[in-house]
């Protein structure tokens, strides 16, 4: 499958757009049925402090894990399945780590391939023109590591001759992780964009599809990674 470039920078734009909302003040906890925090507290990456995620109010499917996972594509291919709302990171041996992700509304989504040619520790975010036309009050840019940067910790650039437009990026929405609620790149949770930074060196190809999920079993049958 082609990538449709305009849909693919357009989505890149509308993605960060909704990111710079209100942030949910307070998640269900998994536990109790209370209302808390989605954040436990803070950390420091590379001199930058951040809130960190509370993974006791996440819902065990969306948190990191290892998985048995079936696929004709090499160790080390990053396959995204947008329908259910993972990325999986192939392993040896039939395993995948599996992350749970937020990704494009009805419309916006897109499938293909692309490589990982970039990789940015606490990028600075640019709105493209588009953006700022249609909302004439976002700043030029947004320094890297700063507490309103919708890209968050990390951001993986996807390439396909050219750059696409499309970003793995972080959030500042724990809440939401699991949903379609972007138009166009895949967030994840900081933890989980800073450990898949780590694991992807430049050249990683990426494949994009809207439905593998069955080739994993169920997040309560996978181990914890």
């Amino acid at each position: 499958m082609q990538f449709n470039r305009r849909e693919l920078i357009f989505g890149a734009a509308a993605v960060v757009a909704g990111a710079t909302g209100t942030l949910p003040a307070l998640a269900q906890s998994a536990t109790t049925g209370k209302k808390t925090s989605w954040f436990s507290g803070t950390a420091v990456d590379n001199g930058v402090t951040f809130k960190t995620t509370n993974f006791a109010v996440i819902d065990k499917r969306w948190q990191k894990q290892m998985v048995k996972y079936k696929s004709a594509e090499p160790a080390g291919t990053v396959v995204v399945d947008t329908r259910n709302h993972f990325l999986y990171l192939i392993m040896e041996n039939g395993t995948a780590i599996r992350y749970g992700v937020g990704v494009g509304r009805e419309g916006f989504q897109w499938f293909g391939r692309a490589n990982i040619d970039r990789k940015a520790l606490w990028p600075k975010w640019t709105p493209p023109p588009e953006m700022r036309k249609r909302q004439p009050n976002l700043p030029e840019s947004i320094a890297g590591g700063a507490p309103d940067n919708p890209l968050s910790a990390r951001a993986l650039y996807l390439y396909d001759g050219g750059d696409t437009g499309y970003r793995l990026h972080g959030t500042l929405e724990p809440g939401s992780i699991g949903r379609n609620v972007s138009s166009g790149c895949i967030r994840m949770f900081p933890e989980h964009v800073i450990d898949l930074y780590q694991r992807c060196p430049l050249g990683t190809a990426v494949q994009v599809l809207p439905h593998i999920a069955d080739r994993a079993p169920p997040a309560d049958a996978a181990q914890n990674g």
